[in-house]
């Protein structure tokens, strides 16, 4: 049977191929998207199966139209991708205001908006599935990447939490962890002004790496099918998925390094919290004699 898709950003990169995929096997699929005219392809192909809906994820009033349309036209709405999403490169001190605004208003804000918006109408269809487009960035950091990796923690910390809330109306929520790939995130990648402070520091190698071009092992093809393959899984979904050899690596370091860091002060943790004893004297004194909570 034939599944409908709700995909915002479709007009280049993992939103497209998706798209495309869904479409070519029969699927119906609506896109959100800024620019129609990179769709023109896709429309012509697909006349009857793919709606294109213009919106910018800044403004929740106009997602919570854009999805409402989207649910309404399609009577129900199987997978909902919040893909849409860019980076900032350079230092926290160069960034403007505009910067942080933007890219905070599209990849953190849009995507909350987004699942907000859509899950009424997957509670009260039964269910569905939502997958959020993340990145490995969501769970480790980079020198010069602050802004971006603001958004990415920020959502996943969001995802994680409303998975928990929605998952006894049969509502699946899947946050999606891709590695570099080889898409146009680098090109749409949105550079500061380069501040002579930085000369010599992790964030001017990382421009330069960025500049002189590295082995990019990510295939979005694949990463896209592993996605496709997903939404179409039975039974409980992973809350993660880590897409790549570098993401997996990567995580995996960091994740070594936390839990060592958090083994280095247990002794320390473990001596924050109030003894037995005091607990125990605690709950035999009378209200007005509680330590206050900060």
């Amino acid at each position: 049977m034939n599944k409908t898709w709700l995909i915002t950003g479709i007009s280049s990169g993992i939103g497209r191929l998706l798209a495309e995929k869904a479409l070519a096997r029969g699927d119906q699929v609506f896109g959100t998207s800024r620019n129609g005219d990179a769709l023109g392809d896709l429309r012509e192909r697909h006349a009857q199966r793919l709606h294109v809906l213009g919106l910018d994820l800044r403004v929740p009033d106009a997602v919570r139209q854009a999805v409402d349309s989207a649910f309404r036209r399609a009577g129900r709405i199987d997978f909902v991708v919040s893909n849409a999403g860019y980076g900032v490169f350079g230092a926290a001190e160069e960034t403007n205001d505009r910067q942080l605004q933007d890219i905070v208003g599209v990849n953190l804000v849009g995507s909350i908006a987004l699942v907000r918006a859509a899950l009424p109408h997957l509670r009260a269809q039964g269910g569905g599935r939502i997958l959020q487009i993340s990145s490995e960035g969501g769970q480790r950091a980079y020198p010069g990447f602050s802004l971006y990796h603001a958004t990415k923690w920020g959502v996943e910390g969001f995802i994680e939490a409303v998975r928990q809330e929605v998952a006894a109306f049969g509502i699946q929520i899947v946050l999606v962890e891709p590695g570099p790939a080889r898409t146009d995130f680098g090109r749409h990648l949105v550079r500061t002004a380069p501040m002579a402070a930085y000369a010599g520091t992790p964030v001017q190698a990382l421009r330069q790496a960025l500049d002189g071009g590295w082995p990019i092992k990510g295939d979005p093809d694949r990463m896209t099918t592993a996605m496709l393959a997903l939404a179409d899984r039975p039974g409980p979904l992973p809350m993660r998925l880590v897409l790549g050899a570098d993401a997996y690596a990567g995580l995996k370091e960091a994740f070594a390094g936390r839990l060592s860091e958090l083994e280095d002060q247990k002794d320390v943790a473990l001596s924050a919290d109030h003894t037995p004893q005091e607990l125990a004297r605690m709950q035999t004194q009378p209200p007005g004699n509680q330590p206050k909570e900060l």
